[in-house]
């Protein structure tokens, strides 16, 4: 295919199932906000963290299984990919189940730990519970195994799995949470259910493209192979460190706003919540052509991948400009389809418009990571992880918060991603020159084995 239409063609349903996770996000927001009580708005922003947290495993055995297929796919290695798959389905399994004890076991310091007190503790408690308890196996295996598939270019399959659960959740919101009273737990008890669904429709599609697809979750091919482990761990462990970033980041953010009452934490959470639109684009975007990048990486195709690479990325930065002005002009008034209440719409405008200024620089640093993880260039990726919380936004967001208590943490991201935009474009710089070096070096191979 042409560069545009091959990145469309794996980008589309990326974005599609990317936007519908936003939706499944956002409505847990607004039909909880529909009950008018700030705590229980304020328990599901609490929680965050923890299913943030689920990325971690996500990236760790999902992306890094996922760049390993990819790359092996380019060399045409069919055998790794379906040893990768299972690697990384098992690998999430047990994981997802560690997760659900060491929920049930460290309950009452992880509500300390993430800002839960007096009034926002027991339905934050009862969120998690559906969660993260329960919850935990079923939300992972979702995911990695929408990773695997996308991995082999099965972009709309893994979408539609993704989407299913997603459609199902905002099904199933107004009923638990309202229909039968159960608010933030309601909110909890949906998203379980709904990963449930999405998980049985892959296992479905597994059993009726056997043979056809190259995903494999057989027992037998679960037979961890010091090369393969540490293939997909050198993408999956930055991947997964990254997202462990977040959460730390997250959590700094959570209980810096809960100083400032349960109003404060409902508005960050719409805010946050809301903004996450053009930050899924994004990642669907950056997500969806990894496939594409990292099979041309392998294959020694330098020109295709960095015209893919260029056109993905200009692509992204029209959608963020655009999206940025949107926030910036109708803030209150999206703000206020969430919730009726004059502080918090006062709150969230502020929040929102401070947040969307990073979107058109984040972007940028979404491509250059999905780069790093396609070519399994892990270390570039875990830099920029450290880059990213540790050296700037944390202590942005203390520093601000000291000079511009509350509002200051809504620009904490934008410090960040200006500096990481501008680090991006040097290293993508550096790996198409090296790419091109390894297509001259493999052309004279080629050559000289033409002539032998």
């Amino acid at each position: 295919m042409s560069v545009p239409r091959a990145v469309w063609t794996l980008a589309v349903p990326t974005i599609l199932s990317s936007l519908v996770m936003v939706l499944y996000n956002l409505a847990d927001t607004y039909f909880v906000g529909m009950l008018n009580d700030p705590l229980q708005n304020a328990a599901v922003t609490l929680a965050g963290p923890v299913l943030l947290a689920f990325n971690a495993i996500n990236n760790l055995f999902g992306v890094g299984a996922s760049s390993v297929m990819s790359r092996a796919l380019g060399v045409k290695d069919h055998e790794t990919v379906r040893r990768a798959s299972a690697f990384g389905f098992y690998c999430a399994l047990l994981s997802g189940l560690l997760f659900s004890l060491l929920v049930g076991l460290l309950n009452a310091p992880l509500l300390t730990l993430l800002g839960a007190k007096g009034d926002t503790l027991a339905p934050t408690a009862e969120y998690l519970r559906w969660t993260a308890l329960y919850g935990a196996v079923p939300s992972i295996l979702n995911v990695v195994m929408a990773y695997l598939f996308r991995s082999e270019g099965a972009t709309l399959h893994a979408s539609i799995g993704t989407m299913s659960g997603c459609l199902l959740n905002i099904i199933l919101d107004p009923i638990c949470i309202l229909g039968l009273g159960m608010g933030a737990a309601g909110a909890g008890l949906a998203t379980f259910l709904s990963n449930c669904f999405a998980c049985a429709y892959f296992f479905v599609l597994i059993a009726l493209r056997r043979d056809k697809t190259l995903v494999c979750v057989s027992p037998k091919a679960f037979r961890p192979r010091k090369k393969l482990v540490l293939d997909v761990l050198g993408v999956g462990v930055p991947a997964s460190v990254q997202n462990l970033l977040n959460v730390t980041g997250m959590t700094v953010m959570t209980n810096a706003i809960a100083a400032f009452g349960a109003e404060a934490v409902a508005a960050m959470g719409i805010a946050q919540k809301t903004t996450m639109i053009p930050c899924y684009i994004a990642m669907g975007v950056s997500q969806g052509v990894m496939p594409l990048i990292g099979y041309n990486f392998a294959a020694r195709n330098a020109r295709r991948m960095r015209d893919a690479t260029v056109y993905t990325t200009k692509a992204s930065q029209l959608i963020m400009l655009v999206m940025t002005a949107l926030y910036l002009l109708f803030a209150p008034q999206i703000v206020s389809m969430f919730m009726q209440n004059e502080q918090i719409i006062e709150y969230g405008a502020a929040f929102m418009r401070g947040l969307s200024l990073a979107q058109p620089f984040l972007c940028m640093d979404f491509m250059a990571v999905g780069v790093f993880q396609a070519c399994g260039m892990g270390s570039r990726a875990l830099l920029f992880a450290f880059l990213r919380k540790i050296a700037l936004e944390i202590p942005a967001l203390l520093l601000l918060n000291k000079l511009f208590p509350m509002y200051g943490l809504a620009y904490a991201q934008l410090c960040a991603e200006v500096v990481l935009a501008a680090a991006a474009v040097l290293f993508l710089l550096r790996i198409f020159r090296d790419a091109r070096r390894m297509e001259a070096e493999a052309s004279v191979q080629q050559a000289a084995l033409r002539e032998e």
